[in-house]
Order: structure tokens, then C-alpha cells, then sequence
């Protein structure tokens, strides 16, 4: 029944031959599968993947069996070589990855060149995609849109330059994080971001899923009162800031100034970072500089 409703709902438009289709999948819940994706699923000759097992399994829940290629990060190189001669051959094909849309921070992005460049079709089939997800329960609309940033390096010394860098854009920006490096992510936000707002979507559409919205240096101790909320998989928005507002730090030390007139330091630090927004150990560090004399 289920690909019979998918067959009438999609079957209007044309599904060439010699086309390879990029098809989003569920993120976690599987009743987000849309009908037009079960229909092509059901078209295609064979179904290029990022795990042959995780899809299997997607593909016989709805019913469905399709010869399956393995197309991850390891091998996408040369095993968009094996799809291109399928293509070349009039086959249609998928490609799908473990969750989501594929080819933005999964795998695939090379498999598409390869069709591309070979001259072949390349359709999308939109769906789930966990960034546009967690922006629409953020409740951060800007007219400078967002920026896509993703997975972060994993060494300390790198994380911090991305994280500086990130601190001074004005934009609204989605990062995804694993379980197990959340909490080394969430004391780096804490320091480079300060008081900005940051929306923390854990687990997205399964059925543990947690969004909340807090202050960037907050997240540390969020995810330590908890044990259940390191686990699963992250998507974080940091909220814009607006254009206008210039450089934080710079706009923060007028008020630090004021501030280290009448109140102890740590007392002026705080007070600072919660009025501007600016990062606490940053306003910090040149409180220390201020009271020493080695400001202006």
C-alpha cells in the first residue's frame, strides 16, 4: 500500500534512464521518508550507498530490495568509477547515506562531480536534512541567512582557530558534533562565544530528542548535570549577531573599562560579558592587561 500511494503521489514527473539520484533519507525516525524517495528507490537498478548494511536494513523496512554499491569516504573515489559505467550502461541509480541528505557533510560530493564531469543527470531528491531541522526550532531568523560549518577539526589547536574565526561572523551558524567529543566542543564554544545564544538539538526525530537554547558558556555545565544528554548525535546553532554590532570584544572593553572603575575584576568581567555578549576569558585576559596598566 505504502508504494502504491508513493507510485501515484510521484509517478507524474519523469525518472529518466542514465540518471544518477541523490536521495535524502531519515535522520532517525523512519515514518520521514518522503513518497517521492520510496518511489525512485523503487525505480532504480541498483542503490550506491554509504554502509551496504544500515541500508539494507532502510530498504526492507519499506519493502523494498535493490542491489546495493558501497560508496563511503574511503572509497568514493574509485567507486564513482563502478557508478559512471552503470550510468553509461542507461542504469538509473541512487545514492543515498546513512541519514539525511547526502553530499553536504556525508559522503558523495565526489560521487556527483564524477557523474557531472562524465556528463550524466544528476537529480535531487530533497528530504530530512538535520541543519534545516535544527534552525527551524532555533527561532533565529536573520536577514543574513546561515552558514553551514559542520564537523569541526578534532585537534585542540585547530578547534580553537575554527571556533575564533566563527566567533567573529555575524551569521547564524549549524555545527555537528559526535557524543564523544561534545564536551571537548562545548568548553572551546564556551570560551570563544561567551553569552551567545547557542540552540543545542540532540537526537534529532528519535525518540530521546532534547532541543535547548542557552548561552554558549553555559553548555558545559548543561551537559555535566546530566549523563544521558552527552549521548547521541548533536546538531548546534549559534545565533547570528547583528551586522551592526561590529566586533564584540572591541564594543565590550568600553563598558570592561567603566566597569573595573567601581567593581572587582571578576565582578566587572561577568557583568561585561552578560551586557555585551562577549566571550568571558577574552574579556578577562584584557582585564588583567587593563589593571596592570598596560591599557589605554
Amino acid at each position: 500500500m505504502l508504494l502504491q500511494a508513493a507510485a501515484q503521489a510521484a509517478a507524474a514527473q519523469q525518472y529518466p534512464a542514465a540518471t544518477l539520484y541523490v536521495v535524502a533519507t531519515p535522520i532517525g525516525n523512519l515514518a520521514d521518508i518522503t513518497l517521492r524517495a520510496l518511489h525512485v528507490l523503487s525505480l532504480v537498478d541498483a542503490v550506491a550507498c554509504e554502509d551496504t548494511r544500515h541500508t539494507a536494513g532502510l530498504l526492507r523496512h519499506y519493502g523494498l530490495e535493490r542491489g546495493l554499491l558501497a560508496v563511503h569516504e574511503h572509497n568514493e573515489r574509485e567507486a564513482a568509477q563502478a557508478v559512471c559505467a552503470r550510468l553509461a550502461a542507461g542504469e538509473r541509480v541512487a545514492y543515498v547515506s546513512d541519514a539525511g541528505t547526502p553530499a553536504v557533510s556525508d559522503p558523495g560530493a565526489r560521487l556527483v562531480a564524477a557523474a557531472r564531469e562524465a556528463g550524466f543527470r544528476i537529480v535531487p531528491v530533497p528530504g530530512v536534512s538535520s541543519a534545516t531541522a535544527a534552525l527551524s526550532v532555533a527561532g533565529d531568523a536573520q536577514p543574513g541567512g546561515f552558514r553551514f560549518v559542520g564537523f569541526l577539526p578534532s585537534k585542540p589547536r585547530e578547534m580553537e582557530q575554527a571556533l575564533q574565526e566563527l566567533a567573529g561572523r555575524t551569521e547564524a551558524q549549524v555545527l555537528f558534533e559526535a557524543p564523544h567529543r561534545i564536551e571537548a566542543l562545548a568548553r572551546a564554544l564556551a570560551a570563544a562565544c561567551g553569552t551567545r545564544p547557542l540552540t543545542v538539538c540532540r537526537e534529532l526525530t528519535k525518540q530521546f530528542e532534547s532541543v535547548v537554547t542557552l548561552e554558549a558558556e553555559a553548555l558545559p555545565g548543561w551537559l555535566a548535570e546530566d549523563a544521558h544528554r552527552r549521548r547521541g548525535e548533536f546538531v548546534l546553532v549559534l545565533h547570528a549577531r547583528a551586522a551592526a554590532d561590529g566586533d564584540p570584544l572591541q564594543q565590550a572593553e568600553g563598558v570592561l573599562v567603566v566597569l573595573l572603575e567601581a567593581l572587582p575584576l571578576k565582578q566587572a568581567v561577568a557583568l561585561a560579558a552578560q551586557v555585551t555578549g562577549a566571550p568571558r576569558n577574552a574579556l578577562y585576559e584584557r582585564a588583567l592587561t587593563l589593571r596592570q596598566g598596560g591599557g589605554d
